[in-house]
């Protein structure tokens, strides 16, 4: 029986899906030899934690690695396709719970949420009202989007259509712009935006974009929303402007060391959301991902190319390894 091997549970639905196809199992941990040692007989890995090069020297039988969401950085792609095997990946499904995340963080940091419930439950009622004279409504701010795939253009649509902002965006790509978002370059877009969201994915190009240049001519109050990846932001010259109160707060749901240490000073600012890498998981995302990863898993198993194939360089020593009909 065919091996499907997931580092993480599924969603109800995808279990049910792969349920006639093999035998889906779940690592029972995360780190580089177990992963190694429990995918050796594999026929598919579901993936939600990052997969060591190694895996791949050592699975003779691996057809695909599957990405239970979008972003490629858990996938050694170079490593897999040496091996001859395929790399896919769920783009988009993610997008609205990843939205909707960016604007409830961007209300929460204006309207000074964080603080206002502290102490409202410490000091009481009028302790708590204290702070509305200082917050601020999302009605009219420009809204700084780098990088307009699904989830930039999410946070685009709802910016523009639900709270009206002014949004604006820069993108490697030259498509046209989605109606009511301007482009600029990255620099223009980090002096110019109230709020700079990051959606962008993690490459050689955006690792450091937020520089410790740019963070200094972000405005005072701008805030900066990351849900893309950890080390596209420079942390120490982002603790640096929140300690010396040059902007005005941020919204981190990764970090280049995940988990954050808990005495990680990100945590110590009542203007920094913290969260654990879950902007993108909710009950409906979990599901589109599961099914989408099922979905491309039963293509291959039943002989076919996943409909999102992320390195084709790799089909013909994949098909040398796999003929059609075998």
């Amino acid at each position: 029986m065919r091996k499907i091997l997931s580092t993480h549970p599924l969603h109800s639905r995808a279990t049910a899906m792969l349920a006639g196809a093999g035998r889906l199992a779940i690592a029972s941990a995360l780190d580089a030899k177990t992963l190694t040692t429990e995918a050796r007989d594999a026929d598919i890995v579901i993936v939600r934690a990052p997969l060591p090069p190694e895996l791949f020297a050592g699975a003779a039988n691996l057809r695909a690695a599957i990405r239970h969401g979008a972003g490629l950085d858990m996938i050694p792609v170079e490593a897999a396709t040496a091996a001859g095997v395929l790399v896919a990946n769920v783009p988009a499904v993610n997008a609205r719970s990843v939205a909707e995340h960016v604007m409830f963080t961007a209300l929460a940091l204006l309207r000074r949420f964080r603080v206002m419930d502290r102490d409202l439950r410490a000091r009481g009622w009028l302790a708590g009202r204290e702070h509305a004279n200082l917050t601020s409504e999302l009605a009219g701010k420009t809204i700084g989007i780098v990088g307009l795939g699904a989830v930039g253009q999410a946070v685009g649509h709802i910016a523009a259509h639900g709270f009206d902002l002014n949004v604006v965006a820069t993108t490697r790509s030259l498509r046209p712009a989605p109606e009511r978002v301007g482009f600029l370059s990255i620099d223009a877009l980090v002096e110019q935006s109230d709020i700079i969201v990051l959606c962008c994915p993690l490459t050689q190009e955006t690792r450091g974009l937020i520089s410790r240049e740019r963070i200094g001519r972000m405005k005072p109050n701008a805030l900066l929303i990351n849900v893309s990846r950890g080390p596209v932001v420079d942390d120490e010259a982002l603790i640096e402007a929140l300690r010396e109160g040059r902007i005005g707060g941020a919204a981190l749901d990764v970090f280049s060391t995940q988990p954050l240490p808990p005495n990680h000073p990100y945590f110590g600012f009542d203007n920094v959301i913290v969260t654990p890498h879950m902007a993108g998981i909710t009950e409906e995302s979990m599901m589109r991902m599961g099914v989408g990863a099922a979905g491309e898993a039963l293509l291959v198993l039943a002989g076919k190319l996943p409909v999102n194939l992320r390195n084709p360089e790799v089909i013909e020593h994949y098909r040398r390894r796999f003929p059609v009909g075998e």
